[in-house]
């Protein structure tokens, strides 16, 4: 897959194009579905598909300090276009002067002027151009005029029991920080993952006999509620088991809170200052205060016992996420 930083970025002679545009934060499933159809589409009519994102996201720079967490890495988010297919990534950065560009403006200078778009493909709620003035029906009525065809892929929702709630960026921000990743890993169709560097900590999970990578998470990534996860923890290309704390440290001197991960039936790992990725896959119990730190290693015993059917009975049926 070609990534492209900028309009610079792309080649000289590149031709007709099958484009979609859009924040794609998370990649869920309702992202995946346009993104999907847009490869499909593209490769029906025998050109490149394009995926056209922006840096920073465009709610960042229109509403200043209303940063929402991120649901995926820049990278990640990279990681998974290539998966769907993609041929070229386009990222543009995102100013206050591109803010200011009109719909048709911005229909000239992104999918006429430089993609040579032959089809677009976008949700229902696609908005573009200054203040979100163009929607779909807009976006079809300028390409009678550009020569390009627009086709509309509808909202993918969650079933009964969610009640009907369309995909979404927001709905994954919400279920994740209600603790609830099952729940998002439904939306996203993969469990959640949040990425950081090891650093040193107190050790105090070494002395209870369960050693821990404290994890100092990627800025603004979008952390579960407090509480004990099950899931994986992803170092140096290999995919471990593990039990994933999250909140207030449980000792007398804990502050602040932490992002902790013990690879199960591991030893000797030395993991420091090493990027790492954690999949978040259930929820295991909430965190608890007022043990005291003699009980300790008896809960993360049980902890530990738990996670591992967890881990083995989704691996039996799924295997393990990629």
């Amino acid at each position: 897959m070609q990534h492209w930083h900028g309009f610079e970025d792309i080649p000289q002679d590149w031709g007709r194009s099958v484009v979609t545009i859009g924040s794609y934060d998370g990649v869920h499933r309702g992202h995946q579905l346009i993104v999907g159809r847009a490869v499909e589409r593209a490769r029906e009519l025998e050109v490149p598909s394009v995926v056209v994102a922006f840096d920073p996201r465009p709610r960042e720079v229109v509403r200043p300090g209303r940063r929402p967490p991120l649901l995926a890495s820049r990278h990640r988010r990279v990681e998974l276009m290539a998966e769907l297919g993609v041929d070229a990534l386009l990222i543009l950065p995102f100013t206050l002067e591109f803010a200011r560009l009109s719909p048709e403006d911005f229909v000239v200078r992104v999918l006429v002027d430089k993609l040579h778009a032959r089809c677009v493909v976008e949700g229902p709620n696609f908005r573009f151009g200054h203040k979100a003035a163009g929607d779909v029906a807009f976006l079809a009525e300028l390409g009678h005029t550009y020569d390009y065809a627009v086709e509309v892929v509808d909202l993918c929702v969650r079933g009964e029991a969610g009640g009907g709630e369309p995909f979404s960026s927001t709905l994954t921000r919400r279920l994740v920080a209600e603790g609830d990743v099952e729940g998002a890993a439904e939306v996203l169709g993969r469990p959640h993952r949040v990425e950081g560097v090891v650093v040193r900590g107190a050790q105090r999970g070494r002395e209870l006999g369960f050693p821990t990578a404290d994890v100092e998470t990627l800025p603004h990534s979008a952390i579960p509620a407090d509480g004990v996860y099950a899931g994986w923890l992803r170092a140096g290309g290999e995919a471990m088991p593990a039990v994933i704390s999250v909140g207030t440290k449980p000792y007398p001197d804990g502050t602040g809170r932490s992002f902790e991960a013990h690879a199960i039936d591991r030893v000797g790992l030395d993991l420091y200052g090493l990027h790492v990725a954690v999949d978040l896959l259930a929820f295991v119990r909430g965190q608890t205060k007022s043990d005291p730190i003699e009980a300790l290693p008896d809960a993360v015993a049980s902890d530990v016992k738990r996670s591992r059917e967890l881990i083995e009975a989704y691996e039996a049926v799924s295997g393990r996420p990629k």
